[in-house]
């Protein structure tokens, strides 16, 4: 089974933003990641907007809509007043809600979903009667997958965050390894889509996919974008999709 990938484009929108300028677009680079076979784009617009703004996600869709219309928009974020005004007008494919704090540089940590069971289940209920798939991002473990479940979401999205971190230790990344195997593995038996996401690279993907074999969808940001400015968009996700085992 192919693993989709799916570009997180909030670092672009960092460069972007240190300057009151148009370029480096969204829209540009998003168009040269879909068309080189990148399954959808990624985007967390943040209350501060420090990255992505609120007309980045219009655009986004816009041009997802127009021009590929068998490619997925997912909206990651907190599940505030304002984050969910947009998803709901929006509309994307998929929402991926993450307990975050506004504060935070990134998502750090997953739900805990017992203690925000009666929080998440309106929320989760609300998107999915629009029709938005929901992902809900959680820890490596298999501990409240089965809340997730019974709260409706149809994924989770397990932070691979302490994996990407051991890109220098073998025995620390088999040890994280083997705890998103376990928490894949209780996925699995709920029958939840399985989504991974954070510090992925390259180098970290084969052995993830090998490990997780119910895998969906991955979302990577910071370690693909670091490679566009080497190699450039396009061949970076060509890179990706062949680290993924689909012949690019």
């Amino acid at each position: 089974m192919t693993v989709n990938l799916s570009v997180n484009l909030n670092a672009v929108a960092l460069l972007r933003n240190r300057r009151d300028l148009p370029w480096p677009s969204l829209t540009d680079l998003g168009r040269l990641a879909l068309g080189a076979g990148a399954a959808g784009l990624t985007v967390h617009p943040r209350p501060d907007e420090r990255h992505i703004r609120r007309s980045d996600v219009y655009d986004l869709i816009g041009m997802i809509r127009k021009e590929y219309v068998a490619k997925e928009f997912n909206i990651e974020g907190y599940p505030d007043e304002r984050w969910m005004e947009i998803v709901l007008d929006v509309k994307p494919d998929q929402a991926t809600l993450v307990p975050d704090d506004p504060e935070q540089s990134t998502s750090d940590h997953g739900w805990d979903f017992a203690a925000s069971a009666e929080f998440l289940a309106p929320i989760v209920e609300k998107l999915k009667a629009r029709g938005i798939r929901v992902s809900l991002f959680a820890d490596p473990s298999p501990e409240g997958l089965d809340v997730a479940k019974e709260i409706g979401a149809d994924r989770v999205e397990l932070y691979t965050g302490p994996y990407g971190a051991c890109y220098d230790d073998n025995r620390r990344q088999m040890a994280e390894l083997h705890k998103l195997a376990l928490a894949a593995q209780k996925a699995q038996e709920l029958r939840l889509g399985l989504n991974a996401g954070h510090d992925l690279t390259v180098q970290n993907l084969t052995p993830l996919i090998m490990a997780l074999p119910n895998l969906d969808e991955v979302s990577i940001g910071h370690g693909l974008i670091a490679d566009a400015l080497k190699f450039g968009m396009v061949e970076t996700v060509k890179r990706f999709r062949r680290a993924l085992g689909d012949p690019a």
